[in-house]
């Protein structure tokens, strides 16, 4: 007998910038869709239209674009179940909303939010810790199940405003088997009649995402933790549906925590942290606050997809590299963990470091050339790459890290200028100065700056290693970096003379004060 086709979806909301969270999610439903040649669906779930950001879904879309998780069927892409966006299914969902209710699996409900105040209230001075719309205290309330039938199409013809809400059963086990979790057995009491459709006429996510899982085929609903306790609702919904056979297998994946560990992840987290949260720059409909994302921050895609797949999966061996395809290959729901994944940014920028080095030189001379704010030739940018490709966290750094490439030091170690200048540095400098202009332009790189550097310290008898920090500080401003021959290599022999002037001046004005 032929499976199924895998087919799995993501099902973001177009209310705000997509959480890095959001992005592992969608990352392993692409992963487990790839892995079986299955579909991998994106669904915009805009039915609350009062937190509907224009600009998200095009968001969310380049988000996943830049990370090259791509879905088959979208709003964009089109697909066989079109439409893919919440907000256009309407009628499908009042249709299956209204069906439930004539079959005496759901009903109207007619309470005002003065009324729904009250009930709470009530319920709270009777000692109901957690006062809720239940089997209970619907008996109460102003609905299709407590109102003469009469009045009720009464008040419909009138166009009274109305809900549609689940009618749960009062005593009754409801049991899911988790592929993260294992067996989840929930009793009816503990959960409320949850409208289902709202009295603008649109659905909540509990009705829509069954409805539309079943209609698109879905077969597996991997998403977060948090949707957890509302899993027994959806296992109840499909039942009252007459789908219980087509229910889709669920996988609850662990939440994102902060960096220690201590609760979920948060855009807070990341200002106090100073990392970002969000795969691209953000900015805040309301406020006009613009939040840098990991696109801007510097990190490489493949590095993020690397990074995001390790929290809360691990493949079982030693490996930690793993290309897109890799992972593909690798992927496997059984080795999803239950517990909690820190958001360890330091593994991030780890991830970052590598696969920058993994990246040929002619990359990054192009990205240079296109990207560094002071003026370069194509050479230069050939040899600072060649530099500084293997030193670099974020691609910013190449100029970040060692401004001293671009422009002449404006500071100073002062500390260890002062602790390792003596005569012997000064008079290696005053001779150096001296020997630099005889060096050809032609002949100008590290071998023969080094070979200059090295006749004055053995002509003189001092050991190369008690000037060369001081003669760093005075190239660069900061007593450590890179190779210091190549580094003046980079900035021409103009202006290494031009530097080392610069500092004699400045220790001789020293010494006369």
């Amino acid at each position: 007998m032929n499976q199924p086709e895998i087919r799995v979806r993501f099902a973001p909301s177009p209310t705000g910038a997509l959480h890095i969270g959001g992005v592992r999610t969608a990352l392993y439903n692409y992963l487990f869709a790839k892995k079986h040649n299955g579909k991998f669906l994106l669904r915009i779930e805009d039915t609350d239209q009062n937190r509907y950001v224009d600009f998200a879904e095009n968001y969310i879309k380049e988000s996943l674009e830049w990370l090259g998780i791509v879905p088959d069927e979208s709003p964009w892409a089109g697909g066989l179940c079109s439409p893919y966006r919440q907000s256009e299914r309407k009628e499908i969902y009042q249709e299956y909303a209204h069906k439930m209710v004539a079959e005496g699996k759901a009903y109207y409900a007619f309470d005002t939010a003065e009324e729904l105040e009250a009930m709470r209230k009530r319920l709270e001075t009777e000692g109901v810790s957690n006062p809720q719309y239940n089997a209970l205290s619907r008996e109460q309330m102003k609905n299709s199940l407590t109102l003469p039938k009469e009045e009720v199409e009464a008040r419909l013809k009138a166009g009274e405003p109305y809900t549609i809400r689940i009618k749960v059963p009062r005593k009754e086990e409801i049991r899911l088997n988790d592929l993260v979790r294992g067996w989840v057995v929930v009793h009816s009491s503990q959960i409320d009649d949850k409208v289902l459709l709202k009295s603008d006429g649109m659905p909540t996510y509990h009705l829509a995402n069954v409805v539309d899982d079943y209609l698109m085929g879905i077969t597996h609903v991997i998403r977060g933790e948090e949707w957890l306790p509302s899993a027994p609702l959806h296992v109840l919904l499909y039942r009252f549906l007459g789908w219980e056979a087509k229910m889709p297998q669920f996988a609850h994946l662990p939440l994102l925590l902060k960096p220690d560990g201590n609760g979920k992840l948060s855009k807070r987290d990341g200002d106090m942290h100073g990392f970002p949260v969000f795969p691209l720059a953000w900015t805040n409909p309301e406020t006009q606050e613009t939040v840098r994302g990991f696109r801007e921050e510097g990190y490489l895609p493949e590095a993020l997809i690397n990074f995001l797949a390790f929290l809360g999966w691990n493949p079982g061996t030693e490996q930690e590299i793993f290309s897109l395809d890799e992972l593909v290959q690798a992927f496997s729901i059984e080795k999803i963990s239950k517990a909690g994944a820190k958001f360890d940014i330091k593994k991030a920028q780890w991830f970052n470091q590598y696969y920058i080095k993994q990246k040929d030189n002619a990359f990054w001379v192009n990205y240079l050339l296109q990207n560094c704010p002071y003026p370069l030739e194509k050479i230069q940018a050939e040899a600072i790459v060649a530099l500084l490709k293997d030193r670099i966290t974020f691609p910013k750094d190449f100029w970040e890290q060692a401004p001293y490439l671009f422009q002449t030091p404006e500071n100073y170690d002062e500390q260890t200028l002062a602790s390792k200048w003596t005569n012997e540095v000064s008079l290696v400098l005053k001779q150096w100065k001296t020997l630099i202009p005889t060096i050809d332009n032609k002949d100008w790189n590290a071998e023969n700056i080094k070979h200059t550097l090295q006749q004055i310290t053995e002509n003189q008898g001092i050991k190369l290693g008690k000037v060369m920090q001081p003669i760093r500080i005075a190239l660069t401003g900061v007593a450590q970096g890179a190779d210091l021959m190549l580094i003046a290599q980079i900035i021409g022999k103009d202006e290494t003379l031009k530097r080392i002037e610069k500092i004699l001046a400045k220790m001789l004005q020293k010494e006369k004060i």
